[in-house]
């Protein structure tokens, strides 16, 4: 088992570097010159020629390349060309807020589509199953944005609810101040900053794993240790969730991971929308600005929390079905 999560491990290198060098080289390959962002459409050739030297972008595309990965070698993500600021500084600085997004858009989602799922597949073609369906059909049609924009004009601008932007106070600080002085205000007021957001992504992932649940459990229903289990007369409840939804969780626990780790990569739009300050909107920020190193720390981030969600899937399959883990001792 070990060795299995080494080898898993092991792989996360070679993608990450992977990405870094094809990102690297497609954003030196957009339209655009920081140093000309920097100084204006005003500026003279040759103050644009001093400031490219000085930022190193006047140096060949390979040169810049293995700068770059020897300073990644060294842990050192580089310095943002507009903010001044270590790159890992910023992006650390703005993780937790996506983070914050993506657990709490995640656990409304996880809430929401397995309980439809299951009681959509053992009582299919029924009229919950039906309703179930269409739900999962719109969120998948839907787009974010326009949810978002739904949810803003309804709950903060009619209603006067909810706040429109913003993050408020961060989750965690509110949770500990309620913990240690018993004012909930704090925690009332990262929630109400984080509902509309947190809604917006959760409906929509949760359309998308409804319908990988039903479809997993109607599979698995037909099987033929559900109907033994049945035959033995054992009660419904227990041949549902201890027999049938936990054989059915591998493909669910796939897509659980693979969209959790697009919340954590950054929900660019919805975070743009609601003007959340997360990795999504700090990216676009630096596109737009052609901040090299900053989007590069940002892509880096995201490619390891991808990686590391991967690992964890993969070694999630040897908790949930005997099967694999036994497979896997054997293999070693």
């Amino acid at each position: 088992m070990l060795g299995y999560i080494a080898k898993r491990t092991a792989l996360i290198l070679p993608v990450v570097l992977g990405v870094c060098v094809i990102v690297f080289v497609l954003i030196h390959l957009i339209p655009g010159d920081p140093a000309m962002v920097m100084l204006g459409q005003d500026a003279s050739p040759e103050e644009v020629a001093r400031l490219r030297s000085a930022m190193g972008l006047d140096r060949p595309l390979a040169v810049q390349l293995g700068s770059f990965l020897l300073r990644l070698a060294h842990g050192d993500l580089g310095v943002s060309i507009f903010q001044g600021e270590p790159v890992s500084r910023l992006v650390l600085k703005q993780l937790p807020a996506t983070c914050e997004l993506a657990v709490a858009s995640m656990l409304i989602a996880v809430l929401i589509a397995v309980p439809l799922g299951v009681i959509s597949a053992v009582k299919q073609h029924s009229l919950v199953d039906v309703a179930s369906m269409g739900f999962a059909q719109l969120g998948v049609s839907m787009p974010v944005f326009w949810l978002g924009v739904l949810l803003i004009l309804n709950f903060s601008l009619r209603w006067g609810l909810l706040p429109s932007v913003g993050r408020g106070k961060p989750f965690l600080e509110g949770l500990a101040v309620l913990l240690r002085t018993g004012d909930y205000l704090p925690l009332a007021d990262s929630l109400r900053h984080l509902t509309m957001p947190a809604l917006t992504l959760g409906l929509t992932t949760a359309a998308l794993i409804t319908r990988m649940v039903r479809s997993s459990m109607l599979e698995v229903l037909h099987q033929d240790y559900v109907r033994t289990a049945r035959a033995k007369g054992a009660p419904e409840r227990a041949v549902i969730y201890r027999h049938a939804l936990r054989n059915a969780l591998l493909p669910v626990v796939t897509i659980v991971g693979m969209q959790f780790g697009a919340l954590l990569g950054g929900a660019v739009v919805t975070e743009t929308v609601f003007a959340w300050p997360g990795i999504g909107r700090l990216a676009i920020t630096a596109i737009s600005q052609r901040d090299f190193p900053l989007v590069q720390g940002c892509v880096l981030v995201v490619a390891l929390v991808f990686s590391l969600l991967n690992l964890a899937v993969d070694v999630s399959y040897t908790l949930i079905d005997p099967r694999v883990r036994h497979g896997i001792a054997q293999r070693q």
